[in-house]
C-alpha cells in the first residue's frame, strides 16, 4: 500500500478521506505501531468532523483490553497483569490484593484500579456469552438489626454451600467510628470455621462514614469476586435503615433476616424496609423462641399482602430458620434458587441487573461531583467562611447553599 505523502510529513496524524468533496474528516491519534498496518495503540483517539455546517470535535474511546494502557508505567502495567492472572486463576490472595485496590483512595492508585476493573469486566462478558447469556453468579444481599444473627447465618449457610459444590464470597461490612475513623472488622473473627474454607472468602469492609456502608467499592468488589470464580456472593450491611436501599440496587436477591422479637406487623411496615426484600427470614426459631418466632412470621406474611407486588413471577416468603440448629437452612436456598430461576425465566434478572447499572452510573457521578465541588477554585477558599457564617447564625443553610453554588457556576 502506497503511504501518502501528507502522512510522511505528518506521522502523528492518520488522514482518511471520503469520496464526497462536501465532508471532510480525519482522526487525530498520537502514537502508532509499526506492524505493517496502521493500528493504533492507545485507548483514545480525538475526532474531527469538517462540513460545510462547520467543524465539530469528537472523543471516541475504544476499550480494548490487549493493548497497553495510556498513562501507565510498565511496573504498573505488570502489576495489573499479573493481579489478573492469579484473580481468574481463583488465587485469594490475588483477590484480597486487588479488592484493596480498588478501596484505595490514592488518584493514582485508583487509575490502576480502573484499568484492572476493565480487563475482569471484558473476562467477565466473555465467560457469560460462553454460559449462553446467563449470569455467572448469584448475588445477594442480607440485612438485618443487630442481634438477628446475621454471622451466625452466614456461617451456618455458606458450610453448606461449599459442601454442596459452590464458592462462596461474603462481602461484609463493618461500621466505622464517627470519632476516631476507625472499624473493628469482627465479622470474620465470627465466622471461623467459614473463614477456613478454602471455597469461601470473606472480605470485611469499613464503611468509612457511609450510610450502611455500600459504596462504590462493594459494587465492584461483587465483580471481583465474580472474576475469581465465586458463584455465590452475599452482601451483608450494617442494616442502619438506608443501606437496605442502596444494597438492593447491586445484588438480585435481597434477604431480610430479623429475631423473633422484632415489633409486630405495623412495625415492619412503619420502617419501609420489607418491602425491598423478596425474602423474610425469622432467625433463632430454636428452644423457647420457637413461638414467638411463629407468632412474628404470621404477622410478617400478614403485613406483606398490604405491599405492592414487585415482581411479576415472585411473591416475598417469609420463613423460620434456626442458624444454631440449622433447621430450614436446606428449604431457604431451596426457596432461593426458585426465585432465581423464575426471575431468569422471565427475563426480570438480567433487566433489572442492567438498570441496576445505570443507577450506579449515576450514584458515582454524583459522588465525583460533590467531590469536585468542594475541590474546585472558585469555592475552595469560600467553604470555611460561609460555614462559619451558618453556625454564627448569620446566614442560613440555604443562602450559603446558593452563594456556594452561584460561585461555582461562575468559575466554570
Amino acid at each position: 500500500m502506497k503511504i501518502p505523502s501528507l502522512l510522511l510529513r505528518f506521522p502523528h496524524c492518520y488522514f482518511s478521506s471520503s469520496a464526497c468533496f462536501k465532508s471532510f474528516h480525519f482522526s487525530s491519534r498520537s502514537h502508532f505501531l509499526c506492524t505493517g498496518s496502521l493500528r493504533p495503540v492507545h485507548l483514545y483517539c480525538t475526532k474531527w468532523m469538517f462540513s460545510l455546517k462547520g467543524l465539530r470535535r469528537e472523543l471516541c474511546h475504544q476499550a480494548t483490553v490487549d493493548q497497553p494502557i495510556e498513562g501507565l508505567s510498565d511496573r504498573e502495567q505488570g502489576f495489573v497483569d499479573k493481579i489478573y492472572s492469579g484473580l481468574i486463576q481463583g488465587h485469594r490472595a490475588c483477590l484480597a490484593e486487588a479488592i484493596t485496590l480498588v478501596e484505595s483512595t490514592h488518584h493514582r492508585k485508583k487509575k490502576v484500579a480502573q484499568v484492572l476493573l476493565q480487563k475482569v469486566l471484558s473476562y467477565h462478558r466473555e465467560q457469560e456469552k460462553l454460559n449462553q447469556g446467563k449470569p455467572l453468579a448469584f448475588r445477594v444481599g442480607l440485612s438485618g438489626p443487630p442481634g438477628a444473627g446475621k454471622s451466625t447465618f452466614i456461617e451456618c449457610f455458606g458450610k453448606m454451600l461449599t459442601e454442596r459444590g459452590h464458592k462462596v464470597s461474603v462481602l461484609a461490612v463493618d461500621p466505622s467510628s464517627s470519632t476516631s475513623g476507625g472499624s473493628l472488622l469482627g465479622d470474620k473473627t465470627r465466622m471461623t470455621e467459614l473463614s477456613r474454607d478454602m471455597n469461601a472468602y470473606i472480605r470485611p469492609s469499613p464503611t468509612r462514614g457511609t450510610l450502611g456502608g455500600v459504596t462504590r467499592t462493594t459494587n465492584e468488589a461483587i465483580l471481583l469476586c465474580e472474576g475469581g470464580g465465586y458463584d455465590v456472593v452475599l452482601v451483608e450491611t450494617v442494616g442502619v435503615g438506608q443501606s437496605e436501599f442502596a444494597v438492593a440496587d447491586m445484588v438480585d436477591m435481597f434477604i431480610l433476616l430479623l429475631p423473633p422479637a422484632g415489633g409486630d406487623e405495623l412495625q415492619g411496615i412503619k420502617r419501609g424496609i420489607i418491602e425491598m426484600a423478596d425474602l423474610v427470614a425469622i432467625n433463632k426459631a430454636d428452644g423457647d423462641l420457637v413461638v414467638p418466632a411463629r407468632r412474628i412470621q404470621a404477622e410478617y406474611v400478614s403485613a406483606m399482602k398490604l405491599l405492592r407486588k414487585r415482581s411479576k413471577v415472585w411473591r416475598p416468603k417469609v420463613m423460620r430458620i434456626s442458624a444454631k440448629t440449622g433447621e430450614g437452612i436446606s428449604d431457604m436456598w431451596d426457596k432461593m434458587t426458585e426465585f432465581r430461576d423464575l426471575v431468569l425465566m422471565s427475563g426480570e434478572l438480567i433487566a433489572k441487573r442492567r438498570k441496576q447499572q445505570k443507577v450506579w452510573m449515576w450514584n458515582l457521578i454524583q459522588e465525583n461531583m460533590l467531590e469536585h465541588f468542594r475541590s474546585h477554585l472558585a469555592v475552595k477558599d469560600k467553604i470555611p467562611l460561609l460555614e462559619e457564617k451558618v453556625l454564627s447564625g448569620v446566614f442560613s443553610p440555604g443562602l450559603a447553599a446558593d452563594l456556594l453554588l452561584k460561585a461555582f457556576k461562575d468559575g466554570l
